[in-house]
This record gives structure tokens, C-alpha cells and sequence, in this order.
């Protein structure tokens, strides 16, 4: 029987010939991660197993950037115990706040995920390295401390969807737009502990950027990953960035999908995702008059570099509108740096954007833009739950950078075509 791209990955990592979806496996990992609020969840559990090394200092890393710079002594905490834990353990990749920068956008940035890789983190967006062809999926805390000993971890094989990509999306359509429309499409459970498969003739008109974006989200729509069939601008990618071998998967022709989905890029609009899910979408041009108070534009799912231009191709010349408020988050210090030498921060600030350092800050309703009651934002992250972003009475619209952008300069939600 075939088998997909993800299920040759687990299998190749757990030394058979071949899985089968539904099969319980244990499987070597080739990375395994956490950050400054579930680090220490780990680390608690890890001091109870009674070992005193972690199974390879240099497959481990800790990244301080959800709370971080710490927001209160609480964070600060937080963020002590991961580096006690770093320098007891001599973690070589351990990430400071102006070192580093958002987990998801540093990991691949650094060289440290390849094609063929098992990749778990102690965060559900751990998905986003599917885009390099890796296996990567989020973990409890409790999984990685047992992984950052033993080297190994518990999985079932996923079944497998099928999305076809074919076309060139429109000017101002994005990663984050195709994911919406098929989160929109298909539901937050219609992927269910399965494997996203990303292939087809469109890939050629998406960037590494946007498949980021699109592995991201795979969670959204409760898949235990999203995977990219690999290519030339995969290989490119990987080329400047890392050393390491990696190994090439293909699914076979017989593989067994649970459903394939054909998606014609050229066909989808600007997408926006209304409160208070991720799937209740709609194309840009059925939005309406909705007034906003606040914009962020950043997080693991669009603070990289391709979403900083487009947003400073909008926002550049023009003012952000009275009474509302842009936050922009570079990803990652690479990313802020190039952005600086590219004059993308200068057109921010002359907009009347507030840049921050790289942080998840008001993603998950943490610092640097939480909402107030009876607010509305429109944000480029990856969820939109009631209270996510702040006071339960507040209100968080999914969009690209570039509607975020446009919405920015208007003051309400808008079709970056308008500006």
C-alpha cells in the first residue's frame, strides 16, 4: 500500500518499512523546542523523571518570545527558569529576547529544520515547518520533557487531504488569504488529527514566505500538520541556511487520501476571517463597513519579511488614521535588521505605526496591544477566539498584512485595492 509524504517521514524515524494511518509508532526526533511558557511546564516535569542530561543538548531549543521582553515579574520568572535550565543543561540554542526572535520564524531562519525532519514543539503552530517538507507537529509540555530525554516520541500515524494547488493568485492575495479560504471551506475540524498535504502547479507562485503562512495554520483547521511538497525554491532556501543533510519524500500515486480538494489560486479573493473563528470567512468584497481601533501586523504567521514589504508598499506616503492604533512586529532580529536597511521601519514610523521588537505580545492577548473592552482589530496572527487578544468584550478580524495594512490607513476593514 503508498503512502504519503508524512507517513514515509514517520516511518523512515521509526525504522519500518512502511505505516499505516491509525498505527500507534514511536519515532526519533531531530528537534524538539519550547518557549518561555511552556518551557518551564517541561522543565517541571522533566526534574521528576530523575535524569540529569537531556538526550542531546544540541537537538533542544529554548526560545524566550511569547511574554518577552517580560511584561511582569510573573514572565520574568518564567524566562529565569528556562535559562537556569539552558545553562544547567549547557543548551547550546538558547534564544534571548534581542537574539532571537518569534519561535516559528527563527527555527527555519537558523538552519535548524531540513526536508525529512520530525520537528516537535511545546506550541500547537509547530505545524509551520511543513513548508520545508518536515514533519512537525505541536506537543504538550509533559511529551517534550519525556523527548528531551529518551530522543523519541509517541505518535499516530495521520490519515491525509490532498490540496491541489493550480493558478496565480491576484495582486495583494497572499499565503494568509489561501488559508483562510480553505479554513473557510473546510472548517476548524475538517482536517481533524489529519496531514495537510500542500501540491500542484500554484506552488510556483508562492514564496517560502506565504507557505509559512499556510503550514501555520494548518492547526485552525485541526490537522495535526501541513506538509509542502518540496521543490526548487524549497532547496533554495534551505541552500543558504543550513548544512545539514535532509532527505527528499514524495507521496506515492497510490497513496489513500481521506479527500482531495482542487484550489484555484486565481479565484480567491482578499480573505478576512470574522470573530470568532478562524473559519467564519469571508472574501473582501462581502466585508461591509466595519470601523476598527487597533491593527497589528507580525506574529509566527506574517512578521517575515514578505509581509513587512507589502504592508510598507501600502502604508508608504500615507497615515495610519486618528484614533487608531498600528503595531508592526518583525518576526525575528534578521528580519527587523533587513527591514531597517530596506527602509521598511522608516515608512512605518513616518505612518504613524509603533514598531516593536520581535515578541508574540498581543497575539495571545499577553503585552504590547491588548484590547480593551468593546474593541475592534484587525491582526495578521492565527486565531480569533473570544478573548484572545484581550478583554472578552473585544473583537479580532483575520487578515493578511495587506488588508491589515489598507485597514490601518481607512480605519476600518478595507481592500488594499482601495488604497
Amino acid at each position: 500500500m503508498g503512502m504519503t509524504m508524512t507517513q514515509k517521514i514517520l516511518a523512515a524515524h521509526s525504522c519500518q518499512d512502511s505505516v499505516e494511518a491509525g498505527q500507534l509508532i514511536q519515532a526519533e526526533i531531530d528537534l524538539a523546542f519550547a518557549n518561555d511558557i511552556t518551557a518551564p511546564l517541561a522543565i517541571k516535569e522533566f526534574s521528576k523523571i530523575g535524569v540529569n542530561d537531556v538526550f542531546d543538548k544540541h537537538k533542544i531549543v529554548l526560545i524566550a518570545d511569547h511574554f518577552t521582553p517580560n511584561k511582569d515579574i510573573n514572565a520574568a520568572e518564567q524566562c529565569r527558569i528556562m535559562r537556569e535550565f539552558a545553562r544547567e543543561n549547557d543548551i547550546e540554542n538558547y534564544f534571548e529576547s534581542g537574539k532571537g526572535g518569534i519561535e516559528h520564524a527563527l527555527l527555519p531562519e537558523k538552519g535548524f529544520i531540513v526536508p525529512g525532519d520530525v520537528v516537535i514543539g511545546a506550541d500547537s503552530h509547530t505545524c509551520t515547518y511543513g513548508a520545508l517538507g518536515a514533519f512537525s507537529t505541536g506537543m504538550g509540555s509533559t511529551d517534550i520533557a519525556a523527548s528531551m530525554v529518551t530522543g523519541k516520541c509517541w505518535f499516530k500515524v495521520p490519515s491525509a487531504l490532498k490540496f491541489i494547488l493550480k493558478g496565480k493568485p491576484s495582486r495583494f492575495v497572499s499565503g494568509k488569504d489561501v488559508i483562510l479560504h480553505i479554513i473557510g471551506m473546510i472548517g476548524v475540524d475538517g482536517a481533524q488529527y489529519k496531514s495537510m498535504e500542500f501540491l500542484g502547479d500554484g506552488l510556483l507562485h508562492l514564496s517560502l514566505d506565504s507557505r509559512f503562512t499556510i503550514a501555520n495554520m494548518a492547526i485552525e483547521a485541526g490537522a495535526k500538520n501541513g506538509i509542502f511538497q518540496v521543490d526548487e525554491k524549497t532547496l533554495n532556501y534551505i541552500s543558504v541556511r543550513s548544512s545539514r543533510a535532509y532527505k527528499l519524500y514524495a507521496s506515492d500515486e497510490i497513496a489513500a487520501y481521506d479527500r482531495t480538494y482542487n484550489i484555484d489560486l486565481s479565484k480567491i479573493q482578499p480573505t478576512v476571517a470574522f470573530p470568532h473563528s478562524p473559519a467564519n470567512t469571508k472574501p473582501i468584497d462581502e466585508v461591509g463597513i466595519i470601523p476598527i481601533d487597533q491593527v497589528v501586523i507580525g506574529s509566527c504567521t506574517n512578521g517575515r519579511m514578505e509581509d513587512l514589504r507589502t504592508a510598507a508598499e501600502i502604508l508608504d506616503g500615507k497615515k495610519v488614521a486618528k484614533y487608531l492604533r498600528l503595531i508592526i512586529i518583525p518576526a525575528t532580529q534578521n528580519i527587523y535588521l533587513q527591514a531597517l536597511e530596506e527602509g521598511l521601519i522608516k515608512s512605518f514610523i513616518q505612518a504613524g505605526a509603533a514598531v516593536s521588537t520581535p515578541t508574540c505580545g498581543p497575539c495571545l492577548g499577553g503585552h504590547m496591544g491588548v484590547l480593551a473592552k468593546g474593541e475592534i482589530a484587525v491582526s495578521t496572527t492565527n486565531r480569533n477566539f473570544v478573548g484572545r487578544m484581550g478583554h472578552p468584550e473585544s473583537e479580532v478580524y483575520l487578515a493578511s498584512p495587506a488588508v491589515a495594512a489598507a485597514s490601518a490607513i481607512k480605519g476600518r476593514i478595507a481592500n488594499p485595492e482601495e488604497v
